[in-house]
Parts: C-alpha cells; structure tokens; sequence
C-alpha cells in the first residue's frame, strides 16, 4: 500500500462513538490531580492501615485508590516484608503454586507510529522492515514448538499492511501446525494463540474473537497524559490518548473477554504508572464487572534508534521494580502478572517469587529470529533489548529449583473459564484448584517431551510433592469425581496421550 493509500486507511481508524459511550460526564477515568492527590494523602501511611489493607489483599479484593497509594509510600523495611510476604500469600491463594510460560512471535516490523522509545517507529531508518509470509509464521511455530511451548502471543505493529485479517491469517497458521516432540515422538502444538496488537474496531475485534484469539493485549504504555502526547506524537493514530485508554473496554463488549493491561514503566514515575493501571482496572470492574486477566509491567530497555531508551529521567531501579511488583499483586490480587524476558535473569529470578504468574522463555524478537538462528536480530531488528535470553528448559530448570510448578496450561480458554466466569473463580480461589490440576498434568508433559536430564531430575521431584498435596487436599478429597478424573488423565499422560485437561 503506497503512502496515499496508509493516509487513507488511517483516517478510517479511530471511532469516536466507541470511545465516548465509556467516558463519565465527558470525562475518562484518569484524574492525574486525583492520582497525585492519593499519593500525597498517603505520604506517611499508618502502620495499622497498612496491615488492614494487607488484609483486605488476603481476602482477594481489588483496592482502593488511597489503599495502593499508601503501599506505594511505605518507607520502613520490615513493613516492606510484610508486603512481600502477603504478596507471596496472595499469589499461592489464587493461583497456587505454579508459573506459565508463553513466547512471543514478532510477525511484523512495519509501524505508522513514531514512538519515541520504539524501534519499530516509522522514522527509525536503521529500522530493517520485514512482514513475515505465512509459510515464515509456520515456520517461526515449529521452531517455537520444538522448545516445548504450547502458548504464543503475536505481537504486530500497526499497519494498513498487517491488519486484522492478517492477524487472522497468523492466527490459522499457528493452529495449523504440528510438530513432534523429540524426547517422547508425540504429536505436539500451539493450543493457545494471544495477540499483542494496536487498539481497533468493535467490528475488527469481533473478527479476532471469531478467529480463536484467547487475550487481547494492549498496554496504555503511560497513563499520564503529558507525557504520553510527548512520546507519541499527536498526528499518529498511537498519539490519540483515549482511543488506546479504551482499546479494552471495545473489546470486552465485542466478545473478548480476557483482555491483558500493561504499561512500560520508565517513561514517567512509577508510582504514577501503578496508580494508573488499578484505575484502568477499576473502570473495567466498574463497567463490566470484571479485571483484566493479565497485568504486565516491563521496564524500557534500549531499542534500536531511540535516544529516550537510553536516556529517560524515569528509569525504575530494581529496588522500585521489585515494590511496585508486589503492591500490583496486592492491589489486583485477581489478575495474572507477567514479568517478560527484558528483566535479567536475577531479577527476574527475585520478582518471580513476588506474586508473578507468567513469564516468557526462549525469547528473540527480530522478525524471524526464532527459526534464523544464525542472524544477530538484536542488532538488525531491536524493538528493544531482552535481557533473559535464555532457553525454555533453563528457565524452568531454574523455576523448579525454586520451588514452582510449570505450567503450559490452556483450560480455562477451552472449559469455558473466562471472562466473568474466571474472575468469579479466582475472587473465591477455587480457580487456583483447577490450574493446580492442570499444571501437573502439562508439567508432566513437559518432562516426558522436551525437558533435559537435570531437568527432569529436578521436576520429577516436584511433581511427586504436587500429587501428595493433591491427594491430600480436603477440597480434592469432597469432589472425589474431580480426583478420580484428574488420576485418569495423570496416567493417561504417562502412557502418551497428550493435551488433557479439566
């Protein structure tokens, strides 16, 4: 498409009826006043409010604006342990004792945006474009598949070229291929293809659901709006602060339920940006009575190009990193929390133990670079810089030392667990039973497919652990229909099956 026709496939993007129907009074639900005002109010939190907000975190309830402002201004160490620690409890109550692990596939580089902070923006001439074909997306699968994953999420940037049918096309592609697992010789695929994609459409978004989409992520990437019109410039479709603010909210009412919130902390303060993504929160809860299902938190990382990467007055310290992981898990204890591959390895090791849920493994973010191993994508094609490039059997070597469970687990999207039905589950922690179940029964199968000896060695010995605090469970114990099923699939896996699930 020439530059003629992107000016014209631009203008037809944003719908402001789809924007004004959430606003309240005209107005949306960010109040940087009303933000900076919390703060403020809770500049020296009582110790006592602070154990009642941990709490009330315990009881798996979304908090207040005044509540997360005031962990965000605790000062004294041992009231930081606290946190932690409740962090921790909260984590295990709904999610229990287990971590899912995805990868992401760059399908495109092409982008109408001029991000300051984004290799893949328009004017980064040192930008090497690429649109990958749909035999390269097999392709790009099958080497994917052969780690050991069972769950994607395509990332795109925002282009005439790569719209939603393209996604589309993607999307079938993945599910299209098969490969086969070299420690055992089972067939093997992706179950579960998610999409980190530009704000769109209802109509657009109806598509992707129809497709098999599971999350729709879309990051604000800041919340405050001075600096969000400073880093995305005001003639680009990223530069409309609403239409993204938004982009949620449109695809919950289209259908897709599980949608994904992040914000790339490190273009502006990160106790600003904390305070944003709960009340991003809050106004889903609000109007549609359920969270979002994952949060992700990254933090800049140099990118190709970008001056701002490198040089932002705002980067976030790993002590700040790790705070604002643990008030997140508190204050959202319903939403998964995803820590990415830009973190390295030993913090990403420390905030793993802080309430996360989810991580990537194997990582590449060049276009191709999963199934060209040979190229330097971090060099030709840098989005931003990754700073755990790890494979997926080291991570989940390491993950098992730790003490945790992994999980490639796909159930919920496929029973029917989603949307208001998980939030209900997870705000009640029965939610965590059934990833329990679903984590050893894809964990085994991860040991009999792909996992290396030291792995294995290590994983064989957790798994036995997780079995004999399932069969001791008083929960498991009164569904004894659930047990004997779960003991059924168990064995089943043992002797090849694959792809069971409750």
């Amino acid at each position: 498409m020439g530059v003629t026709g992107t000016k014209e496939w631009k203008k037809g993007i944003i719908h402001n009826a789809e924007i004004d129907k959430y606003l309240i009074d005209g107005k949306d639900y960010i109040d940087n006043e009303s933000i900076f005002s919390a703060l403020t109010r809770q500049s020296n939190p009582d110790p006592h409010f602070i154990r009642d907000i941990l709490q009330k975190s315990l009881s798996i309830k979304t908090l207040a604006p005044d509540e997360t402002a005031a962990l965000l201004q605790v000062k004294d160490p041992e009231l930081w342990q606290e946190i932690n620690q409740t962090a921790i409890a909260v984590k295990k109550k709904v999610y229990d004792n287990r971590i899912v692990f995805f990868a992401p596939l760059y399908c495109a580089n092409h982008c109408v945006n001029n991000c300051a902070y984004c290799g893949f923006r328009e004017a980064n001439n040192l930008e090497v474009r690429r649109i990958l074909t749909m035999e390269e997306v097999k392709r790009e699968t099958t080497s994917v598949l052969k780690e050991g994953h069972k769950r994607l999420i395509l990332v795109f940037g925002e282009h005439p070229s790569t719209d939603v049918d393209y996604m589309i096309d993607c999307i079938k592609a993945v599910y299209s291929v098969t490969d086969i697992a070299p420690k055992s010789g089972q067939a093997t695929n992706i179950r579960r293809v998610n999409i980190n994609a530009a704000p769109m459409e209802m109509a657009k978004l109806r598509k992707l659901k129809e497709a098999g989409i599971g999350t729709y992520q879309v990051f604000q990437e800041t919340y405050h709006r001075e600096t969000f019109a400073n880093v995305h410039p005001s003639h680009t479709l990223k530069g409309h602060y609403r239409w993204r603010l938004y982009a949620l909210h449109r695809a919950i009412e289209a259908g897709v339920d599980d949608v994904a919130i992040g914000a790339l902390f490190g273009l502006y303060n990160w106790k600003f940006e904390v305070m944003g993504l709960l009340h991003h929160a809050l106004d889903l809860e609000r109007q549609f009575g359920i969270g979002p299902h994952t949060i992700s938190f990254p933090r800049m990382t140099p990118a190709l190009g970008s001056w701002l990467s490198n040089n932002s007055e705002y980067m976030v310290s790993d002590d700040h990193f790790k705070k604002l992981v643990a008030v997140l898990r508190l204050s959202v204890p319903t939403a998964g929390m995803i820590v990415t591959a830009r973190e390295k390895a030993a913090i990403k090791r420390e905030v793993l133990q802080l309430g996360c849920t989810q991580t990537d493994a194997s990582t590449r973010i060049g276009i191709g670079a999963y199934s060209d191993q040979q190229k330097d994508f971090n060099e030709e094609s840098k989005q931003f810089t990754i700073g755990d490039p790890r494979d997926l059997d080291a991570v989940i070597q390491e993950v098992g030392k730790l003490g945790y469970i992994s999980s490639f687990c796909t159930a919920g999207y496929r029973c029917g667990r989603t949307g208001e039905t998980i939030m209900g589950m997870l705000s009640h922690c029965e939610e965590s039973k059934f990833c329990k179940l679903n984590a050893v029964l894809t964990y085994r199968e991860y040991l009999n497919d792909y996992a290396s000896p030291a792995t294995k060695t290590i994983g064989e010995e957790l798994i036995q652990k997780e079995l004999e605090e399932i069969e001791n469970s008083d929960y498991f114990r009164q569904k004894p229909h659930l047990l004997a099923r779960f003991r059924q699939d168990y064995r089943s896996i043992i002797d090849g099956q694959r792809d069971l699930y409750l």
